[in-house]
């Protein structure tokens, strides 16, 4: 089950559709309570998925600020120095 969906936005370069895809299918994971659906539910499920990403795509499409991108590499430096802090050396 996730524990986090990413901030997507502001990125250079922007977010790919597997990213904008990951947080969807993380998101209905979150609010549907299935890591993985049953037979009965696969449709609604992945259904739903498809949905958000669609609009997550056209959020992100439409969304506009003035500050400078945020950069890939730097954000992750900052989470993994974050992840050492609250859990120790990293692995």
């Amino acid at each position: 089950m996730c524990r986090n969906i990413r901030t997507l936005y502001n990125f250079e370069p922007p977010a790919t559709e597997e990213e904008i895809r990951a947080a969807a299918l993380q998101f209905v994971r979150k609010i549907s309570g299935f890591a993985s659906p049953s037979v009965a539910n696969e449709k609604a499920f992945h259904r739903a998925v498809d949905e958000i990403a669609r609009a997550s795509h056209r959020l992100l499409g439409s969304l506009v600020t003035s500050a400078t991108p945020r950069n890939r590499e730097v954000e992750a430096a900052k989470a993994r120095a974050r992840g050492v802090r609250r859990f120790g050396s990293s692995r």
